[in-house]
């Protein structure tokens, strides 16, 4: 459980790495259809040796459309458009971002998720603290307009996360029969975009190929598997957590692989959004919803298996 749990958190912490390598021959919306083909094609194979099906309802193949646009095609690409210039450190920061917009979201959208003054204060707390790792106080400090892009992307997981706990309450289909639906939706989706508004590179370089088979298999493929088996083993408050570990892998990475310069704001500024996320979260026992979602449709396989 601890081993699922460093590599789920390596693999994620990665990810901003190998969209940075990828971006140097491909276009963002070429990067981010390779990563869900790839992607699909794993989750697919582990949904197939399972001896698990397709869902068969239309209505729920379309929530997952939803879905794949508000947790694959849209974020992807908002994060694959800002790394082209921000800093992989920075991008890495403002994703973790995510908690703090679920609460957010999750006071409006959910009966049992309302708005308290502990809550409002984490958010403050936290939003605060990306103002300190953009050094908004510096003339030449990180573009703030990509860094909100990442914001956005943010933003789209949390909303992601709320609809999907609404949409797929007793689907009674697995986590990742569903993830698969959702990445092969996702898939779809950019092999629309991808022609319409790129044309591909003269050559793609054998270490962008390297990465971008790594983002999807393990990023965007073997890491919804591991984050199923975590939520099934150790449960939803564990799996969340690596939200929080994230930018230590990802600032780490970029320092010592890429040479990106650390000020000291950014780790500062990091620590202060999540800690405004945790303070956030406390209040009222609240879970991330993409990690609650997910058990609860892990629930629902395991019930469905002893039916």
């Amino acid at each position: 459980m601890r081993m699922r749990f460093l590599v789920l958190t390596a693999i994620w912490g990665a990810s901003f790495l190998f969209i940075k390598i990828g971006l140097e021959a491909l276009a963002p919306a070429q990067l981010v259809l390779a990563r869900l083909v790839t992607g699909a094609l794993v989750v697919t194979a582990v949904m197939v040796i399972r001896g698990e099906r397709w869902p068969r309802s239309p209505r729920l193949w379309a929530h997952m459309a939803v879905a794949a646009t508000l947790l694959n095609t849209v974020p992807f690409m908002l994060i694959a458009y800002a790394e082209q210039r921000l800093p992989t450190v920075v991008a890495s920061i403002c994703n973790a971002t995510t908690p703090l917009f679920t609460v957010a979201i999750a006071a409006f959208a959910l009966p049992d998720e309302r708005p308290t003054a502990r809550r409002v204060l984490g958010l403050v707390v936290g939003f605060a603290g990306v103002f300190i790792v953009l050094g908004a106080w510096r003339a030449h400090g990180p573009d703030p307009r990509l860094a909100a892009l990442v914001l956005a992307a943010a933003a789209c997981y949390a909303a992601g996360g709320v609809y999907l706990r609404k949409a797929t309450a007793g689907s009674g289909h697995s986590g990742v029969s569903l993830t698969a639906v959702q990445l092969a939706l996702g898939a779809a989706q950019m092999a629309v975009v991808a022609p319409l508004t790129t044309s591909m590179p003269a050559a793609i370089p054998l270490h962008v190929i390297l990465a971008i088979a790594t983002l999807g298999m393990l990023g965007t493929g073997l890491a919804y598997v591991l984050q199923y088996e975590l939520l099934r083993r150790a449960g939803a408050t564990l799996t969340s957590t690596i939200t929080y570990c994230l930018p230590l892998v990802s600032i780490a990475l970029g320092v010592l692989v890429l040479g990106e310069q650390l000020t000291w704001n950014a780790p500062l500024g990091a620590a202060i959004v999540i800690a405004g996320a945790l303070f956030a979260r406390s209040a009222g026992g609240y879970r991330p919803l993409i990690s609650q979602s997910i058990a609860s449709l892990a629930r629902a396989g395991r019930n469905r298996r002893a039916g």
